[in-house]
């Protein structure tokens, strides 16, 4: 499995951006395919996650009502619409997928085995 990344940057306080996630090397009907960002001297924590296979997702408290994962089953992207952007929402954001998991890991970033390398977020206040 390989995940690709992108969409990160530097953009003002309440502004949006738009992270892509492009996966390959299998058929992903079965995975859950996770958000989770880290900024320096913190640990990685989840921000959203959506089921291949019916579209499930979920959230972080501190991003509901703000941020939106969504897929495109033709392209095998993930992606994550992020508005009012916060200076907060400063990390680095990495894409991860795994099979079969069930909702109790869905947030838990030790559950996950593939990841993408990574796209910074800045929000300037």
């Amino acid at each position: 499995v390989q995940l690709q990344a992108s969409g990160g940057g530097l953009v003002q306080a309440g502004g949006s951006l738009r992270l892509s996630c492009a996966a390959s090397g299998r058929t992903f009907s079965s995975y859950a395919m996770g958000w989770f960002r880290q900024a320096p001297g913190k640990e990685r924590e989840f921000v959203a996650a959506i089921r291949w296979s019916g579209g499930s997702t979920y959230y972080a408290d501190s991003v509901k009502g703000r941020f939106t994962i969504s897929r495109d089953n033709a392209k095998n992207t993930v992606y994550l619409q992020m508005n009012s952007l916060k200076p907060e929402d400063t990390a680095v954001y990495y894409c991860a997928a795994d099979y079969g998991l069930i909702q109790s890991q869905i947030a838990n970033h030790n559950e996950y085995d593939y990841w993408g390398q990574g796209t910074q977020v800045t929000v300037s206040s």
